[in-house]
């Protein structure tokens, strides 16, 4: 996959695409990247990229030509073409699923109040919100999309790291994980963890995700794909009375 990225300021972008997983997919040549300064397709002395809004109204719009020419220069027309603006629909796994299987995605960084109407409808195919709240800052939003997507191409991380993350599998909520030492100040490492007894971990944990989704996502269970021992465990914590508290219980200890 190619991922190409049009900003006011790469230099926001670079240390990310520079680091950790990223940089070493890039090395392994399972990703390609590309930071596009805009400003260098403005024609003017001053790289001006924006201008006043037409019908007033507060702050500036970024201009269209300069955008549009970049657009064009990295072959946005042949490629999928997202524009991140609090203003497009939500982005959830399933779509950052849909473009991991790209071979080139074109992100559009806003700036300003944003970019000119006809630049969206010239070459822009998703527009995409991380979230119902504004940022000053587009591409702190891009790399939002970037890193939800990037790390679904095949070959960038395990397929058993992915399939243990909230949202996947079922649609529930990641259960909770420890590491050395079991016993941390008064605070001990559910028993069932270290047992050894794969079978009941596997259910600790399915319960574990039962209660935290629960807890802090139950919209999500309208329309997870439950497996039938889901069910059961879920109407065992309804007769438990359910938990607001899924780190600190022990439901192993029953087991």
């Amino acid at each position: 996959m190619k991922l190409t990225v049009l900003t006011l300021f790469p230099e926001i972008l670079r240390g990310f695409f520079e680091s950790s997983i990223m940089a070493k997919a890039v090395a392994k040549g399972i990703l390609e990247y590309e930071l596009v300064d805009i400003r260098d397709y403005a024609t003017d002395k001053h790289r001006k990229c924006d201008d006043e809004v037409f019908g007033g109204g507060a702050g500036m719009l970024m201009l269209p030509a300069p955008l549009g020419r970049a657009l064009e220069a990295v072959g946005a027309r042949e490629a999928r073409t997202v524009f991140v603006t609090p203003s497009g629909r939500l982005l959830n796994q399933a779509y950052a699923k849909d473009l991991s299987k790209e071979t080139h995605l074109v992100l559009v960084c806003g700036r300003y109040e944003g970019v000119d109407q006809r630049i969206i409808d010239e070459y822009v195919d998703d527009e995409v919100s991380i979230g119902d709240y504004v940022l000053s800052s587009g591409e702190v939003a891009a790399l939002v999309l970037v890193d939800a997507v990037y790390r679904l191409v095949p070959g960038v991380i395990s397929g058993e790291s992915l399939e243990e993350e909230s949202f996947s599998g079922p649609g529930l909520l990641e259960y909770p994980q420890y590491t050395r030492p079991a016993i941390y100040g008064t605070m001990k490492v559910p028993e069932v963890l270290t047992s050894g007894h794969h079978a009941n971990i596997a259910r600790w944990r399915l319960k574990a995700q039962l209660k935290k989704t629960l807890a802090y996502r139950p919209e999500l269970l309208a329309t997870a794909e439950l497996p039938e021992e889901a069910r059961r465990l879920l109407k065992e914590i309804a007769t438990e009375g359910g938990s607001d508290e899924p780190y600190t219980e022990d439901p192993g200890a029953a087991d």
